[in-house]
């Protein structure tokens, strides 16, 4: 008997056990594609559907899960002054990123899965894949170091409130991930803004603060002894270290306080503080082009959010009014989340816009109201999140506006 026909045998009862039954629906979908498929009347048929469709995209992040992980360890170690090569310390640098993002890799995907799992069941319908990314990307968008409860709160509040509520997969009005990193935002701020939350592992960011080690490290020590090579050791922040991310340089003294921190090399290939996966941008533009060759996201959006973040630049340089404004508009796209942004946030089909001329508008719109948001906003020198978002709620306007306007054309030459 083969496999298929064993899982057959053993799928349980829809109406008997609808629990059961959603999750058994869930992984033999994951494994085969759906029994009910078009064969004939029409001609679009491929063996494509949702959930393979949201693995691509899964896979597009995958390098920025390696830097970034690897990312996390390497600006622990910057902060007590050791290991500071890029390679220096490999393998307690990439320990010390797994010990910090699996728990967030982990919770993310078994509270946003059982959420998804359990509004199946109630429905009597298959589980929607829409969660696959949302939970690949809340991990990357988060710091290190955040609080699992209020990880899950924030998961909670953006799957039950921003996407149950509206009907499930496909029917959201606002990307879930964004979601979940803006109730974080507002309702603990600390815990996910300033200079401090963005280097793990210590009681607190300043100097002489000691090291926060737990059992996965101690574990890690176990392995490390049994290999002969260097362990985890007790270390405290070294002298003159802040953590300060490019941007808050920014803000506080331009383009010269961002250099006198960080070489243009190190912001580019991301050897910075940061979110866990925004700070590669080769990895991240490398995720971009493997999105649009296999045509899962719309390249209008990302080419006109580049356009419109560029322009709104080149206005603030001209302007000058702040040491901020003078950072050339060029090297705006070295600092902070846009490409993680454009790639894998604004290009999220559900929530942009759909057609072709409404995704041109949508992306530039981003690019030039998030950068507003970046350079004149104190609180907050960033700003595509809540570009992203505010966007989302107009994207329908936005394609609506379009289709009347073709159809007031056509109406004309009829």
């Amino acid at each position: 008997m083969g496999l298929l026909d064993y899982l057959k045998k053993i799928e349980p009862d829809k109406k008997k056990s609808p629990f059961l039954h959603t999750l058994f629906d869930g992984f033999f979908t994951f494994l085969y594609t759906p029994e009910t498929v078009t064969k004939s009347g029409s001609h679009l048929r491929d063996g494509m559907d949702l959930k393979r469709t949201m693995i691509h995209v899964v896979i597009g992040l995958q390098l920025c899960y390696l830097f970034g992980t690897y990312n996390v360890g390497h600006q622990h170690f910057v902060a007590m002054g050791e290991y500071l090569g890029i390679l220096e310390g490999f393998h307690l640098k990439l320990a010390h990123g797994l010990i910090k993002m699996l728990p967030l890799f982990i919770i993310a995907n078994l509270v946003g899965l059982g959420i998804e799992f359990w509004y199946a069941a109630k429905r009597g319908h298959a589980i929607e894949e829409g969660y696959l990314v949302t939970g690949a990307l809340i991990p990357l968008i988060m710091p290190p170091d955040l609080p699992i409860w209020i990880l899950v709160l924030s998961i909670i509040f953006a799957v039950v409130i921003c996407k149950e509520a509206f009907g499930g997969t496909g029917m959201n009005i606002w990307n879930i991930a964004l979601m979940s990193r803006m109730f974080v935002f507002f309702a603990y701020p600390t815990t996910i803004s300033g200079d401090e939350v963005w280097v793990s592992g210590f009681e607190a960011l300043r100097e002489g603060a000691a090291t926060s080690y737990g059992y996965g490290h101690s574990i890690f020590n176990w392995l490390f002894g049994i290999l002969d090579i260097p362990q985890f050791t007790a270390g405290t922040v070294v002298d003159g270290y802040s953590g300060a991310t490019p941007l808050s340089l920014a803000y506080q003294g331009g383009w010269e306080a961002v250099t006198a921190a960080y070489t243009t090399t190190e912001m580019w290939w991301g050897m910075i503080p940061g979110s866990i996966g925004e700070t590669c941008k080769p990895f991240i533009i490398a995720g971009a082009l493997f999105l649009i060759v296999t045509g899962i996201a719309s390249w209008r959006i990302m080419l006109s959010m580049v356009v419109g973040a560029a322009t709104m630049a080149l206005l603030l340089n001209a302007w000058g009014a702040t040491p901020f404004m003078d950072v050339p508009w060029y090297y705006q796209f070295y600092m902070g989340s846009f490409f993680f942004a454009m790639a894998f946030m604004a290009t999220d089909p559900v929530t942009a816009a759909s057609t072709n001329t409404g995704k041109i508008a949508y992306g530039f719109l981003i690019g030039f109201i998030g950068m507003i948001v970046r350079v004149l906003n104190p609180a907050y020198p960033e700003g595509w999140m809540l570009a992203i978002i505010f966007m989302n709620t107009f994207a329908a306007l936005l394609d609506r506006l379009v289709i009347d306007t073709h159809i007031s054309k056509r109406l004309k030459s009829a």
